[in-house]
């Protein structure tokens, strides 16, 4: 079964749900969310909607990160626990990644989410280091019965990546016009087109990607400046 969406709503929900049955929650990657308007958007949502969840930044990127911009609640939460923002990122077992990941738990038990993604910014580097903190990251949460997903950005290697994926029990997440994913089984493809956000994806492409979808199971998310229009087409080809 092949699950097609958008990473984000380029158009109002409403519309959305009128059109696809699974989308990718932007929103809770770059702050905390009021836990009323989760439960406002499942109530909205058709029963059968589902809701990934790109995790918050707080857990995979540092606070140098220019995406900590747009965090408006961050120093707000924090302030009530006592907590040091220093501590946060990098997949860091500390109390301040674990409480954030705690929070990331509440969000996809609200939303019922199945699936939850773990992005790592460029600067996150195949140091011995970063792949301790991802192990022990991964060995001390609570994985209920979450798939989880990681797309790597920057100088990880396949086989590096591979290698992480196994001991983590995580999905490849990639852009299938970049690379080929290192994990069997279910597949998770975030769909930029291989040059960026700006990128629209021809026909020639659509056509790369059907052969590439053909006989598994899996996510395509599309991530482009015409995401909502692309994924309508990429949907209207696999129901053929």
């Amino acid at each position: 079964m092949i699950k097609i969406g958008c990473c984000g709503f380029p158009v109002s929900q409403k519309k959305y749900y009128e059109v696809f049955s699974v989308v990718e929650v932007q929103a809770i990657f770059y702050d905390f969310v009021n836990p009323e308007t989760l439960k406002k958007w499942r109530i909205e949502a058709p029963p059968e909607f589902e809701f990934v969840l790109k995790a918050l930044q707080f857990i995979t990127h540092p606070p140098a990160s220019p995406t900590y911009r747009r965090a408006k609640s961050l120093n707000i939460i924090f302030s009530r626990k006592d907590m040091k923002l220093e501590n946060l990122g990098n997949f860091r077992p500390t109390e301040e990644v674990l409480e954030c990941y705690r929070i990331l738990l509440e969000y996809a038990g609200i939303l019922g989410s199945k699936v939850i993604i773990f992005q790592s910014p460029p600067g996150f580097k195949p140091t011995r280091e970063n792949e301790k903190n991802m192990e022990e990251f991964f060995k001390k949460i609570d994985r209920g019965n979450l798939i989880f997903g990681w797309e790597a950005r920057g100088e990880w290697t396949p086989d590096e990546i591979k290698r992480i994926c196994k001991r983590c029990e995580l999905i490849d997440v990639v852009d299938p016009f970049v690379r080929d994913t290192t994990t069997d089984g279910l597949f998770y493809y975030r769909i930029h087109g291989g040059k960026g956000y700006r990128e629209k994806i021809g026909e020639k492409k659509m056509r790369y990607l059907m052969e590439k979808v053909h006989g598994r199971d899996g996510y395509v998310m599309f991530n482009n400046i015409s995401m909502f229009e692309d994924a309508q087409r990429f949907k209207e080809k696999v129901a053929k």
